[in-house]
């Protein structure tokens, strides 16, 4: 048997469950709280998203990560807390995927909150299909600054222009 197989579920969901509520206390700042279902539907829905992106994880470790990284946002209130976090979640993990784990958890995290606050103007569309597809593109194909994500914007305004 898989020793990874071998932890019970039930045990990594309640420590999920705790590290959430835990966060609560730093999101209250912000005037964001999630409530106990709240909690229950978000951890559901990483399970969901880690299955179909083949990946593993023990505990909360990156969601609550991503609540401590955006709860400052200017674009999440508490009508739409649980959805965006639900939305960050998935694009994480799937962005790990397309980024080959060339960027740490911490700067995929930290490039989603400057564009989702700044360029995107909290629009997860915009950051996944715009900035973050770029990126990973960028990685795959060995652009040496993978960060340069206004190229291809930027020749594409001007051809506009000259038409």
């Amino acid at each position: 048997m898989n020793s990874i197989m071998a932890i019970p579920n039930s045990m990594i969901i309640k420590q999920a469950f705790i590290e959430l509520q835990q966060i609560n206390e730093k999101t209250l700042e912000y005037g964001l709280k999630l409530s106990d279902k709240d909690i229950t539907a978000i951890i559901e829905r990483r399970t969901e998203v880690l299955k179909g992106n083949g990946r593993v994880e023990f505990g909360g470790g990156i969601i609550t990560k991503i609540i401590s990284n955006f709860c400052d946002s200017p674009y999440i209130l508490q009508h739409n807390y649980v959805e965006i976090i639900d939305d960050l979640i998935e694009t994480f993990y799937y962005y790990k995927n397309e980024t080959m784990e060339e960027i740490s958890d911490e700067e995929l995290i930290s490039l989603m909150k400057e564009y989702f606050d700044n360029r995107c103007q909290g629009d997860i569309e915009l950051l996944r299909y715009k900035y973050l597809d770029k990126i990973a593109h960028n990685i795959k194909y060995g652009v040496a600054d993978y960060l340069d994500v206004d190229e291809d914007i930027e020749r594409y305004e001007k051809g506009d222009e000259e038409e």
